[in-house]
């Protein structure tokens, strides 16, 4: 499915987003062929608490994701963050994308709060989630915290993967009220050789070089590429850790997903890592099937 730039900007025109998307059309690169299939790893549903977002209503941003070919996306949910529920979010979470093919549930657990292992169940068993997203940012723990590694552990077993969204914004830009530390992924070398089948995908983390050092030394880890800067950013963290190791993710709607969209089709990799990344690495990812090969850094 061939996308261009400019249909790409028209789109995020149409949504009053252009001036976040920017960057001049003046050089359009040519339309390059898109995956027959393309998953988006990291959506989250519902309304985000401290401001409204242009497609925080699930349905505008199901037919957003379904303009830009988005065929399955991966959904959290932004009630998580800050209800003390979190069966109840799972609970709407699972129902809306009950009814929408193209979503797939993964809910929230916070381990710091009691019978988070019932909460695990429900989302891995009753609720047939692939696996579940976790805030240790916004729900007070870390990653070097003994209930993370039981969480990990516990989830393992159950056959799920894990979510660890390191950031949801930005630090400078978060209420006052509201102060939630990005997290360090540095204890995740630890659990992962503990911990040999365990699955674990980081969601939302701007790289920096030291933090694609760190990436590149954490066996089978996966990151998304949300957030992920300039046009070359995916190219520069292919080199770091592969493309086997990569999955697709837009953090739609908190970002508008046009500009995830872009940062792939300009991003300067070969068609056939494009295709991993927005495909392959994801179906692969959430079966549990040949996991990712060491990477040496090119």
């Amino acid at each position: 499915m061939p996308f261009h730039r400019r249909e790409l900007i028209q789109g995020a025109i149409t949504a009053g987003t252009a001036s976040i998307v920017a960057a001049s059309p003046s050089e359009l690169p040519a339309a390059i062929p898109m995956p027959p299939k393309v998953v988006d790893t990291n959506v989250s549903l519902f309304q985000w608490p401290f401001r409204r977002l242009p497609l925080d209503n699930v349905d505008d941003l199901c037919a957003t994701l379904q303009q830009l070919g988005i065929t399955e996306a991966w959904a959290g949910s932004f009630e998580s963050l800050l209800h003390r529920d979190i069966r109840a979010c799972n609970e709407r979470l699972a129902k809306a994308c009950q009814i929408r093919a193209e979503l797939i549930p993964v809910g929230a657990v916070n381990p710091t709060l009691p019978d988070w292992q019932h909460d695990l169940k429900l989302c891995l068993g009753r609720y047939a989630m692939p696996g579940v997203r976790l805030l240790p940012g916004y729900h007070g723990y870390t990653l070097n915290d003994e209930i993370f590694g039981q969480l990990l552990a516990t989830a393992t077993e159950l056959g799920g993967f894990v979510q660890v969204a390191v950031a949801m914004e930005d630090t400078r830009t978060q209420s006052h009220s509201v102060q939630a530390p990005n997290v360090d992924p540095q204890p995740l070398k630890h659990w992962m050789q503990k911990i040999p089948q365990a699955r674990v995908q980081i969601l939302n983390c701007r790289p920096s070089t030291s933090d694609r050092q760190t990436f590149a030394s954490i066996p089978r880890l996966t990151l998304d590429t949300s957030r992920v800067d300039g046009t070359d950013g995916v190219a520069t963290l292919v080199n770091a850790v592969g493309a086997d190791r990569l999955l697709y993710g837009s953090h739609a709607p908190f970002l508008i997903p046009e500009a995830a969209c872009i940062r792939m089709l300009e991003t300067g990799v070969s068609a056939a890592d494009v295709q991993l990344i927005m495909q392959e690495n994801a179906a692969r990812f959430r079966d549990a099937k040949s996991p990712p090969a060491e990477h040496q850094p090119r």
